[in-house]
């Protein structure tokens, strides 16, 4: 019974883990200005057109 509550912890632990590494990528994301990404879609096209 004690290996179901430890791997039950570990999960809950790893969920947690993964909703905080979404949230701070998200936050990352939305800190782009629109012209920063307008900048850096241009760069992937041009890239890709080589």
């Amino acid at each position: 019974m004690r290996w179901w509550k430890i791997l039950g912890l570990a999960g809950v632990a790893g969920v947690a883990a993964t909703g905080v590494a979404i949230a701070r990528a998200e936050r990352r994301r939305r800190a782009y200005t629109p012209e920063e990404i307008r900048q850096r879609l241009r760069e992937r096209v041009e890239t890709a057109r080589t």
